[in-house]
């Protein structure tokens, strides 16, 4: 029987800007190896896999090559997807059991927002490359659970990184956000991210990371609400909230693609 797969544009209001994800939805359970097959023929940067359960959803993410443990495009990317295709109903509330625990999706001031947990990065040592890699002078290293997190000097050093992915690929973490205040009235800070460990050189727009960003910066600005831009070449819009331990991320959504999955 075929399934329906889907291919969302998140963080845009546009087609072909913000972040593609690919969303799956499941009718009975699939193998490990399936899954990261199909991920695999996407060929994006996550495929979401939906599964329907008494309580909500079971979600899991998948890269071209790996699985990952949280991830905020190719969940705002399913919401989208359940809500368009009348599986869930657009005033529901919906829940997503996945290996950060249970997260939440609802529309908020026309947007998607995501209730997810901070992800705040400590203090530490770079590792060694992680500097030669990105080649750029830094004024903070950090790290959470997930990955390591960059502040650079300006906006224009941001976007001028050209880093190597070679080396970056040998890290043991998922990856690399770089971040810098931005230079535009439009948006309190700027980033981007790298993973090539995780099989995508530079993620477009990265949800997960501003579960990360927001913590870091709120120490900074003494705000807690912020308008962040992925500065990556497609580039994506990410609101953003801080809530003490959690982190609410809200952006928009496209479909540009539905198909059959016959295989």
């Amino acid at each position: 029987m075929a399934l329906r797969i889907y291919q969302v544009d998140s963080f845009s209001d546009k087609p072909f800007a913000g972040n593609p994800a690919g969303v799956c939805l499941l009718t009975e359970p699939r193998s490990d190896e399936w899954m990261q097959c199909v991920a695999a023929e996407m060929n994006l940067a996550e495929t979401a896999f939906l599964r329907k359960r008494d309580d909500g959803y079971d979600l899991r993410w998948l890269t071209p090559t790996v699985e990952v443990d949280l991830c905020g495009h190719a969940t705002l990317a399913s919401a989208h997807v359940l809500w368009e295709t009348g599986e869930a109903s657009p005033e529901a509330e919906l829940r997503f059991h996945t290996r950060s625990g249970v997260l939440s999706a609802r529309r908020a001031d026309g947007r998607i927002e995501l209730d997810f947990p901070a992800e705040p990065a400590k203090a530490c040592t770079p590792p060694t490359g992680l500097l030669d890699a990105l080649g750029c002078e830094v004024s903070f290293v950090g790290k959470n659970r997930m990955d390591y997190l960059v502040e650079v000097a300006s906006e224009s050093a941001l976007r001028g990184l050209e880093p190597n992915y070679r080396a970056l690929a040998g890290l043991t973490e998922r990856g690399v956000i770089a971040t810098a205040r931005s230079d535009s009235k439009a948006f309190d800070f700027v980033s981007r991210f790298f993973a090539p460990a995780a099989g995508i050189d530079e993620d477009p727009v990265t949800g997960s990371a501003h579960c990360c960003l927001g913590p870091y910066w709120a120490g900074f600005l003494n705000k807690t609400e912020f308008t962040a831009y992925q500065a990556s070449k497609r580039g994506g819009i990410v609101h953003v909230r801080v809530e003490g331990n959690r982190v609410r991320i809200a952006g928009h959504a496209v479909t540009v693609l539905r198909a059959d999955l016959l295989a």
